[in-house]
């Protein structure tokens, strides 16, 4: 059928395009390799006889699945060329259904960093349409977008933000018009600056060569056009008429029965039952683009791909020509299991799809479609029931055909006697069935009421009045508590907490003001560390994307975790163009979370939606503290994403390595200036967020943007590491391990404390006791280095012990004096130096 030429094929001696040439008149001229690309076919349709069959789109011509994701991925190479990174990294690539809805995102692939949305026929429920359009020569023509971000199509330039470019994909561009009306509709709606059209051919003739240069003038935008190969078809006079006559007389004649294959029936003749293969395809991961496909569930996806192709091969068992059958729209992800499964098998893997075109089949060499298969559609379609086509299946010798569909596909007409899988089954003696779950965006907001009863809640407080940050870094779900006299001196604090006279969240700690000394130390660490925070923030932030959906809510808990939770906004906004919402609430240990805080998140956003962010874990108290607390709210996921996690305490973390993070070695002049939490019955009330301060008056020593700063300078350097961090981390076993818990308790009663509150693990709990708490000593891991550097610092400055140990999964810990009193300090307020 005329396939591209490679080092290990020769091209067919008859074109594929012959038979309908020679009969209609029909010529097909242009670039050398138009007709490897190409064949023709005829149909029934009112507006145009004859049908261009590419031989590289894996629609009507069964293809090997690399040369079909190639020919779409080096188109999308070809645009980022020509946008540049910056434009490329913005963009929005728009494939157009049916038959580019694959092709379209494998141009997003080569992109890279590029999101994914086709058009699409089939009407989802809850799903508003954000745009649609007609398609002039198409069999079904009218189109829906449904994006499940809503923004996902604004394309303006702001004050704020650069315009998004929209690419706009489909397999033949022909009179141009499908893409005019396309612009035309969405530019009323979504006015932008750049498109570009991509096609694997254009076939504009020489009247139409200009018009996409005149509507370009006329919307006052820039339109390119990007293709493979470039020719045009010349048509004679009456074709339209003559074509119809030969598909007539063609459907009029008794045609011979698709050829069975030798193999598909047994001695009774029954054809092979089908076999259903467990993907094991991500939760949460979209089937496809047809509400939007990020970068970050393309991670997802290709770190999956392994597995999913195995167990495909393994059910294949000694199958050596296999084909896998797309369903209509659904393309990509059959391409992507066909790609995968070429290099799990040795076997020769082909890929097609089935579609609503009637197209007439003639079994002669010189003729794109040579075989077809007619079945009832089988996913309730919109537009009522109808016929649907395989081609180039019967008689093209498939030993096993592999039949991927969606789950909403997966219905008693697709299993019926005359259903595909039946069809299929005459012509193949093994049928494999795999059911790609159909995703279904999330669901809408809180209803009215919810919405009336969280109105009576405050808004979240934002910088510059509280706060150093800049108001869209993060919203407070706090109150300020800023004229309230807190502070009490250290040793009062640490006698009443173990005393049990106080709750530690009752109070504030006087703020440390660090030396000259220390704030040198605090930049070198900055310095040294940025990039490996950077490639964590990364890592913690696309794991997040991939698995907790396109545009999660981040809620970090205040004040650890509100600068991750900002570097985390910022990589999403850098590297994906995603404005996330970010909240801090308050969590206090053996007090649970902010219930309030959590009200109002339920009732401004989906609570399946948000992330719990934090710093750091230590041995895992405030993850379980979260896990209980939320067990009062429904939709809440209590999996907290850390920067890092030493303690294996959670699944979700930029690295498991015990390393310094910057910001564990300040309080608030690195936090935005905001304190840490405050829970007090006579200050915070029922209907009350819990408390903080906001230091205005250490503006001068604040460094908090300097560390934000400094961190997300170094994102461009890392995100090539990240990719390949996420990757894994996504096909990892990454299951708590909670070893530093058992650490915690084995060190608890080696050291005679007998309280797993007083032994703080990991790098940053251990500058928290030295900055907060009465230290008692300090474990540090024999043959830690610079991370260490301020802890030593501030352990000399308070009189603090550091012990070497051998054996610890942490590099420092941190001891609390078990049995503190005033006395216990000695004259000069510093801790005991024995036990």
């Amino acid at each position: 059928m005329g396939e591209h030429v490679t080092g290990e094929e020769a091209v067919d001696v008859k074109w594929s395009g012959d038979w309908v040439a020679e009969r209609l008149g029909v010529e097909l001229v242009g670039d050398g390799e138009l007709r490897e690309l190409l064949g023709l076919a005829l149909r029934r349709n009112p507006k145009r006889a004859h049908l261009l069959v590419s031989n590289v789109l894996g629609k009507h011509v069964p293809q090997r699945p690399s040369l079909v994701y190639g020919a779409g991925f080096e188109l999308g190479e070809r645009v980022r060329d020509l946008l540049g990174e910056a434009e490329a990294r913005r963009a929005v690539v728009l494939g157009y259904a049916e038959t580019a809805t694959g092709l379209g995102h494998a141009v997003a692939d080569g992109l890279g960093v590029a999101t994914y949305l086709h058009s699409t026929r089939r009407p989802v429920a809850g799903v508003q349409p954000a745009g649609g359009f007609e398609e002039s020569h198409s069999h079904a023509t009218s189109h829906l977008l449904l994006p499940e971000d809503p923004d996902l199509l604004t394309g303006a330039a702001t004050e704020d933000s650069p315009g998004t470019p929209l690419v706009l994909v489909d397999d033949e561009f022909s009179t141009g018009n499908t893409v005019l009306n396309t612009i035309r509709d969405l530019h009323v709606r979504y006015p932008r600056e750049r498109y570009v059209v991509v096609t694997l051919v254009d076939m504009r003739s020489e009247a139409d060569q200009g018009r996409l240069a005149e509507f370009a003038e006329e919307i006052g935008a820039r339109v390119d056009l990007v293709a493979r190969a470039r020719g045009t078809v010349r048509l004679p006079e009456g074709v339209l008429e003559k074509g119809r006559a030969l598909v007539a007389a063609h459907e009029k004649a008794p045609s011979p029965p698709s050829p069975p294959s030798p193999q598909s029936s047994g001695p009774t003749g029954a054809c092979p039952a089908p076999v259903r293969v467990g993907l094991g395809w991500p939760a949460g991961l979209p089937d496809g683009g047809r509400h939007g496909f990020t970068p970050v569930h393309r991670a997802a996806l290709e770190a999956a791909l392994p597995d999913m192709a195995a167990r495909i091969a393994d059910a294949l068992g000694d199958a050596r020509r296999v084909l896998v059958l797309g369903f209509e729209e659904l393309m990509y992800a059959p391409l992507r299991l066909g790609t995968a499964l070429e290099e799990a098998t040795t076997a020769d893997v082909r890929y097609s799809t089935t579609t609503r075109s009637p197209v007439l089949a003639v079994d002669d060499p010189g003729y794109a479609i040579r075989t077809r298969l007619v079945f009832p559609a089988h996913d309730d379609p919109a537009d009522g029931p109808g016929d649907r086509y395989a081609y180039n299946v019967a008689g093209a010798g498939f030993d096993a055909v592999v039949a991927v569909v969606d789950s909403t596909a997966d219905t008693a007409a697709l299993h019926a006697p005359d259903g595909l899988l039946a069809r299929l089954a005459a012509h193949t003696d093994r049928v494999l069935l795999a059911v790609v779950p159909s995703y279904a965006p999330s669901p809408a907001l809180p209803s009215t009421l919810e919405r009336q009863e969280a109105s009576m809640l405050p808004e979240p407080l934002r910088g510059p009045a509280f706060s150093s940050y800049a108001a869209d870094d993060v919203g407070w779900l706090l109150q300020d508590l800023s004229d309230t006299v807190l502070e009490a001196p250290t040793e009062e604090r640490e006698e009443a907490i173990q005393s049990g006279g106080a709750h530690y969240a009752e109070s504030l700690p006087v703020e440390y003001q660090p030396t000259p000394q220390y704030q040198e130390l605090f930049k070198a660490a900055l310095d040294t560390s940025a990039a490996r925070i950077a490639r964590a923030v990364g890592t913690v932030t696309e794991t997040v994307l991939a698995e907790r959906g396109p545009r999660p809510v981040l809620v970090s808990l205040a004040r650890a975790g509100t600068p991750v939770g900002v570097l985390m906004r910022r990589w999403a906004q850098h590297r994906h163009g995603l404005d996330l919402p970010h909240y801090a609430v308050s969590i206090v240990r053996g007090r649970g979370i902010d219930a309030n805080a959590l009200r109002w998140l339920a009732a401004h956003h989906d609570p399946a939606d948000v992330v719990f962010v934090d710093g750091w874990t230590g041995k895992g108290a405030i993850t379980r503290e979260l896990a209980a607390a939320l067990e009062e709210f429904d939709g809440f996921n209590p999996e907290i994403a850390v920067l890092a996690d030493p303690g294996g305490c959670v699944g979700t973390y930029g690295t498991r390595e015990d390393f310094l993070i910057p910001s564990a070695c300040l309080n608030s002049t690195v936090s935005g200036l905001i304190s840490r939490t405050v829970l007090r019955s006579d200050l915070v009330g029922p209907d009350d967020f819990h408390g903080a301060k906001f230091y205005r008056e250490l503006a001068d020593s604040d460094v908090s943007g300097f560390f934000l700063d400094t961190v997300a300078a170094r994102f461009d350097e890392v995100a090539e590491a990240v990719d390949a961090d996420a990757k894994e981390m996504l096909a990892a076993d990454r299951a708590p391990t909670w070893e530093g818990w058992a650490a915690v308790e084995r060190i608890s009663e080696e050291y005679g404390i007998h309280d797993v509150n007083l032994v703080k693990p990991g790098v940053g709990e251990t500058t928290r006791v030295l900055l907060r708490r009465v230290p008692w000593k300090i474990l540090a891991k024999r043959g830690a280095g610079s991370d260490l550097d301020h802890v030593r610092l501030l352990a000399e400055q308070r009189g603090v012990p550091v012990e070497e140990v051998g054996e610890l999964p942490y590099t420092c810990v941190g001891l609390i004096h078990p049995k503190f009193t005033r006395g216990a300090t000695g004259a000069d307020g510093k801790a005991v130096a024995g036990q």
